[in-house]
């Protein structure tokens, strides 16, 4: 009797850009017939991070917060814009991934600075413990990619982070939104260890 690996399941991800697709395929379809591209959109989402990681370094919490929470969706939008245009590809999706992983640590750094300005060392060390979760999240996805697995589960992976992050930011709650992202981001990464290492056993036992 042979064991399958476990088959992947839909992400949140996934669902979300089915659910809004009503919204998203519109308004890609729209801005493309305004020229703009793809990679424009992906460059908007991470200047308006940028923006929001100073504001955050300042103490401007929410406005922070409210920069983050409208710059973050042109994620979706250069993705559906892409796919409507004929140009998904893979190096489309590695401009894509990588440029998520800055959005999210330029805010992480904002809060960073942020916290040891303040002298909150405890909020600090949190905050550091999120920014390394948030990066083990994906690593541990293209890690597992790179040698055949695959790695789509867990907790909270960046959507669900962006909707910790943003809200909480504009709620004026810095502290509970990255306590909540250091314990469940790298909870999230080692869902995704688990996960791997099961479908690693179940390749064995396929062999033997």
């Amino acid at each position: 009797m042979t064991t399958q690996p476990p088959a992947p399941k839909p992400t949140f991800t996934d669902r979300l850009r089915i659910w809004f697709s009503w919204f998203l395929d519109p308004t890609a379809a729209f801005l493309t017939r305004l020229g703009l591209t793809p990679n424009a959109m992906t460059l908007l989402g991470l200047t308006g991070n940028l923006i929001g990681a100073y504001f955050v370094a300042r103490g401007e919490i929410v406005t922070g917060g409210l920069f983050m929470l409208i710059s973050t969706p042109f994620d979706a939008l250069d993705g559906a814009m892409a796919r409507l245009r004929g140009e998904a590809d893979e190096w489309g999706a590695f401009v894509d991934s990588v440029t998520d992983r800055y959005s999210e640590l330029l805010i992480l750094g904002g809060l960073l600075v942020y916290f040891t300005q303040a002298g909150d060392a405890l909020s600090a060390v949190a905050t550091f413990a999120a920014a390394a979760g948030t990066v083990l999240v994906s690593y541990v996805k293209a890690r597992a990619e790179s040698v055949g697995f695959e790695a789509k589960v867990g907790f909270l992976t960046r959507v669900e982070r962006y909707l910790v992050l943003a809200p909480l930011l504009i709620l004026n709650r810095p502290v509970i939104a990255i306590w909540i992202i250091a314990i469940f981001a790298n909870f999230t990464a080692l869902q995704r260890i688990y996960h791997v290492r099961a479908q690693a056993h179940a390749k064995r036992r396929l062999r033997s």
